[in-house]
Order: C-alpha cells, then structure tokens, then sequence
C-alpha cells in the first residue's frame, strides 16, 4: 500500500504564524533592550519612529503603528490579501510588543554602545528574516523590499539598506554626533547581513545524485512521502560496463535529511553524490524573476 504525503493547512498555518511571532518579539527585543536605551537610530519606519521618541517622547509602537497603516494598503495592493493579513498581523503584534517591552527595558542589556550594536542588529536582522521566510512582513521599508524582491532578484537586505540611508543620517540633524551615526550604519550593516543569511539558508537548494539498485522504490518514496520530483538517468559504468539507473533530485537542503534517511531504509549501500545549486526556479521552487 502505498503512503501518499498529506498536507494539513491549518496547522501549517498555526506554525508559520508562531515562527512570525517569534520574530516579531525577537525584532522587538532587540530594540528595546539594545538599541532605543543606547540611542542608536536604525533604519526603516522603527528607525524614523525611534527618531520622533527621541526628540518627542512618543512611544515608539504608536508611531510604528500609524506610519505603517498607508505602507500596508500599497503592500495589499502589489502583493496581495494574503500578504496583506500577515502584514497587518506582524504590524499590529510588533507595535504591541514594543509598546509593552519599552515601558518595562529602560537601560540596555549591555553597557558598552558598540556591543549593544551589533547584537541588536544580528537579532533584528536574523528576527526580519524569519518573518520574511514565512511570507511576513514587520512593516515599513520591508513591504517596500519585498514588492521589488517579487520582480527583481535583487537581496532584500541590500534593498532595506539603501532605502534606510536616507533616515539614519538624519540622525545628525537630531543628534550632531558623527558617532552616533556611525553606530546606525554598523547596526544596519550587520542586520542586512543577518537577513540574508536567514533567508538564503530557507531557500538554498541542492541537487542529489543517487546510485542504488533500489531506485524505484527509493523514487517512489521520494515522490509520494517527501513530494518532491525525481528524474530517473540511464547510466552505464565504465569499470563494470554494467547498465545502472541514476536519480536526480532537487530539494531544499533541509529537506536532504529527509532523502537520507529514506535511502538508508532502503538501500544502505547507496551512492549518494550532493553538490550546493545557485538558484532553482519553477513550480515548488522559486518564481522565475525577468
């Protein structure tokens, strides 16, 4: 009897909702316990929020809130309703989370400035990629960098970079400190890493190559347990001038567990050949960007 891989799409649902929320608290953390306490002004609308606190005392959550509710309706209109659900969620999960955490954090974790920097962007950084590797957004310049990531191969890290620029030096003009706009662009240097490397260790994909006198029953479990397609190549070594059959699969890497597993059940003297691909675009993959 054969075992068909069923999908549940309400729990699927429920865990890419915790994995946002989780980073929702964690971009929040960061914040409040790193970054607004040693007053460094990052980017996005959390950075131009950040900036009204300063100079104003408003909480930061409000002003987030209020800025993004016009960025949200562009994003539903580019992106879609479902990005439009998720967006209005982090939104309003983030702005409550800053809200409640700021009245509570009112010094830094860490004393030294430099280190409050750097950890607040590692953790705002890895937290924004978490959420956009769920379909997410934390609002503000993020919506922007995915509409253009939709069209465009271009890294969102590099684009919320750019766009943020223009809000961390005109820290200076609040500030006049050259080193507090200094800890801006450090901070949002090392956050931009940080989402790329979240982000390209989601979607990186690889490409196996399976030798096993088993490889129809490894192809089937392959295809109707793990529902990923596999090829079947004919092949003929050279040393045994035997004919033999090659499967080509490509998955995310973490799902190459997964084949391993499957092939050990199965055949445990398989030759298994796995190499690191650049891109994999088509249906389960990526969207092929022009």
């Amino acid at each position: 009897m054969k075992l068909k891989k069923f999908q549940y799409p309400i729990w699927s649902s429920i865990k890419s909702y915790s994995i946002i929320t989780l980073g929702l608290f964690i971009n929040a953390l960061a914040w409040t316990a790193f970054i607004l306490p040693s007053e460094i002004v990052g980017g996005g609308v959390t950075g131009l929020s950040a900036l009204v606190f300063y100079a104003t005392g408003f909480p930061v959550g409000v002003t987030f809130f209020l800025i993004n509710i016009v960025l949200i309706i562009i994003g539903i209109k580019s992106l879609g309703l479902p990005f439009g659900i998720r967006t209005i969620y982090g939104t309003i999960v983030i702005s409550v989370f800053l809200s409640v955490l700021q009245q509570y954090i009112t010094e830094p974790f860490v004393s030294d400035r430099f280190m409050a920097t750097i950890i607040g962007g590692m953790m705002g950084g890895a937290s924004v990629g978490l959420v956009f590797s769920q379909g997410g957004s934390t609002g503000g310049t993020d919506i922007i960098a995915m509409i253009i990531n939709k069209y465009r191969n271009i890294s969102p890290g590099k684009l919320i970079l750019y766009m943020d620029v223009l809000i961390i030096s005109s820290s200076y003009l609040l500030f006049q400190s050259v080193e507090i706009l200094v800890y801006g662009f450090v901070f949002m240097a090392v956050a931009s890493y940080s989402i790329d490397m979240v982000l390209m260790g989601h979607r990186q994909s690889v490409q196996m190559f399976i030798f096993s006198k088993e490889h129809e029953l490894i192809a089937e479990q392959i295809a109707n347990e793990i529902g990923r397609g596999v090829t079947l190549i004919n092949g003929k070594g050279w040393y045994s001038k035997s004919e033999s059959c090659i499967l080509m699969v490509v998955v995310r890497r973490h799902e190459s567990n997964l084949i391993f597993r499957t092939i050990k059940r199965i055949d445990p003297e398989a030759f298994i050949s796995i190499s690191n691909v650049m891109g994999v675009y088509g249906k389960g993959f990526d969207p092929i960007r022009y």
